[in-house]
């Protein structure tokens, strides 16, 4: 059944009269609003025609999503990977990073195909950090190895990152040992950042709302910076029949932030599936709440780089940015050369994309 998201209650009809995605959202417009008002402030945040949607809203948004289209299940080949890469960045929606995460081992094959300035997030796959100079390295996220702290990989290789490349070390909600090196790490942002993993191939790969609750907390109290991944792909929380889980929202996620700046706990949020109410919150969150939990949580990667867009879209939380008319001055990327204006390839369904059970190994 689909929800509308201005009253809570459900409407049946979603995408030609189905609720497309199963996550309980309908694709249309879920605020009664549309897509129809001012753009606030270029962000593709409507304030005139969203009922309560303001700046807020528009921070809690805004660059949250990093491509990671060379990761299942999307799996792209680079030359598709960085083509899609290319239309995004002339599309220059602000819910994307516009970052594009690459493989440390797959260096090579992206620099034989790139004809373009990128902002790169690196995962490191590879035994050291390999030489990075001809490339825009902003983020560097590696997996702590058996046994190792995050405060241990900070020490090996915060002297080998990459101009003010932010380092983001994976740990495992639920692990004990995981959780209890967390106590070492410098606070307020003077030492690395965590990256959870929020989903995977089999139920036992999702953290409960707890366990991901539990650091979500924990970054809040001590100003630690986080990123996540896996699972994500939707933005309310919904039921996985195959793998027999609940998987995370990323709406969920960025409210559960919220709570946490706040000294509230996220888990309730975490597990609410009431599309109406997580448009409300969304909608009521101050500004300075929404600066302060974007700050923690500083992006999520996803495969699929249009369908975040379309959710927030189907909620009411973000008006639908027109295409670019042809002949628009392309988006210039921060070192500020020229992107061309492409068409979007792919052909990316309107509605909401079906959740998927394949793990993100970005």
């Amino acid at each position: 059944m689909s929800v509308d998201a201005s009253t809570g209650t459900g409407t049946g009809a979603g995408v030609d009269g189905r609720d497309a995605s199963g996550t309980g959202v309908d694709n249309t417009d879920a605020s009664g609003a549309g897509a129809s008002g001012t753009d606030v402030d270029g962000t593709g945040v409507s304030g005139a025609g969203v009922s309560g949607v303001g700046m807020g809203t528009a921070t809690l948004f805004r660059e949250l999503v990093d491509d990671a289209g060379l990761f299942p299940p999307t799996g792209l080949p680079m030359a598709e990977a960085l083509e899609r890469h290319r239309n995004d960045l002339a599309g220059n929606d602000p819910v994307l990073t516009h970052r594009f995460l690459c493989p440390a081992g797959r260096l090579g094959e992206l620099r034989d195909h790139l004809t373009f300035p990128i902002r790169l997030g690196l995962i490191l796959d590879t035994p050291d950090i390999p030489p990075l100079e001809d490339v825009a390295v902003e983020l560097v996220e590696v997996r702590q190895a058996p046994g190792e702290t995050p405060g241990a990989v900070w020490e090996r290789l915060a002297g080998r990152l990459p101009g003010d490349a932010r380092l983001f070390v994976e740990v495992s909600a639920g692990d004990p040992a995981s959780l209890a090196s967390l106590t070492s790490l410098p606070r307020d942002g003077e030492g690395p950042g965590l990256k959870f993993r929020c989903g995977g191939l089999t139920a036992g790969a999702f953290p409960s709302a707890a366990d991901l609750g539990t650091l979500i907390a924990h970054c809040a109290r001590h100003g630690v910076p986080f990123k996540a991944t896996a699972g994500l792909h939707n933005a309310v929380r919904h039921f996985d029949p195959a793998l027999g889980v609940d998987r995370h929202g990323f709406l969920n996620l960025v409210l559960a932030v919220c709570a946490a700046v706040e000294d509230r706990d996220p888990v309730p949020v975490l597990k609410l599936t009431d599309v109406g109410e997580l448009v409300r919150l969304a909608q009521a969150v101050p500004d300075d709440t929404s600066a302060r939990a974007r700050e923690l949580l500083v992006s999520y990667g996803s495969c699929d780089t249009h369908t975040p867009i379309e959710d927030l879209v189907a909620l009411g939380l973000i008006a639908r940015r027109p295409p670019a008319p042809a002949g628009t001055a392309p988006h210039t990327t921060t070192t500020g050369t020229a992107i061309p204006d492409t068409a979007t390839t792919g052909g990316a369904a309107h509605g909401m994309a079906a959740p998927d059970t394949t793990e993100e190994n970005v």
